[in-house]
């Protein structure tokens, strides 16, 4: 159910579960500013995420749910959201494993083939105004993969780089370069893919029940590379197994690896854009190994 807006008020994270489930909470436990876990009447145990944009909060619901739809990758379900709050199920933690993480591949890939509708285009539901971690980020449909990519993931984050000092306008124009070569760079065209569209390994949970889940998706319509180029970006446990069980589903197209560095400009410079000058440097590294191909 969805409440409408100004009914949460200044409730805390009890209530609010309370309010989105229609059942008593008996238990609550703040993990941070942001987020509770709460202990609903029966032993359900839920988390409670509050969120200051309700674009946010409208954009992660819709992705939760339109992810869980493929009925391929472990997504927590969602009991209720509202302009500032999200409910949704507690993901025991266990512990990762090579056998997980095969599944985690292969289902991934899975996820993947289920598709969208456009390179760009939200989850049913999910607003047209959304959001990566704490940074903005347009769904806009488009045909074309590389115009897409350039247009909406790359240079956006750049402009603001640009417009911060965080990145030079000569290091701009290798970025810029990049951008305008995509169509030779990018390789085989391939059908718009159902994303997480944030998938760093934080955004994966290895459950007690033996599964991996994933939670905080950015999810849209794009290139299933993307996603993989991020669980490499930032480490995953038992990556080769990951991509083998991925590989031996959908195999990927010749010159996949060399392609990483290609989908990681898209988070290098979001991260660029809210945690600085390192990240620059990394996304010219990956320009300029791209140019080079």
């Amino acid at each position: 159910m969805t409440a409408g807006p100004g009914a949460a008020g200044d409730e805390g994270p009890g209530a609010v579960a309370a309010r989105l489930t229609r059942q008593s909470a008996t238990g609550e436990r703040r993990m941070s500013a942001a987020l509770a876990e709460v202990t609903l009447d029966g032993g359900r145990t839920v988390m409670v995420k509050r969120g200051d944009d309700p674009g946010a909060v409208r954009a992660e619901a819709a992705g939760l749910r339109w992810l869980a739809e493929a009925g391929t990758v472990r997504l927590p379900a969602v009991h209720g959201h509202d302009g500032r709050w999200l409910v949704m199920d507690r993901v025991a933690a266990g512990r990762p494993s090579a056998a997980a993480a095969d599944r985690f591949g292969r289902d991934l890939a899975a996820l993947h083939a289920a598709g969208a509708p456009a390179f760009g285009a939200p989850p049913p539901g999910g607003p047209e105004d959304a959001t990566i971690g704490l940074a903005p980020m347009r769904n806009v449909p488009g045909t074309d993969w590389p115009r897409w990519y350039g247009e909406y993931r790359v240079l956006p984050y750049l402009r603001r780089a640009v417009d911060d000092g965080t990145v030079r306008p000569t290091e701009a124009a290798v970025i810029e370069r990049v951008v305008e070569r995509l169509p030779e760079l990018t390789g085989p065209a391939e059908p718009p893919a159902r994303l997480h569209g944030d998938l760093w390994n934080g955004n994966v949970l290895w459950g007690a029940d033996g599964d991996a889940w994933l939670i905080d998706p950015a999810a849209h319509g794009g290139h299933r590379e993307t996603d993989l180029a991020m669980l490499h970006l930032f480490g995953c446990p038992h990556l080769d197994r990951v991509l083998g069980g991925y590989q031996a589903t959908a195999p990927l197209a010749d010159g996949w690896a060399d392609r990483i560095g290609l989908h990681q400009l898209f988070p290098l410079l979001v991260h660029t854009v809210l945690f600085g000058r390192g990240y620059a440097e990394q996304a010219l590294a990956a320009s300029r190994a791209a140019l080079s191909l």
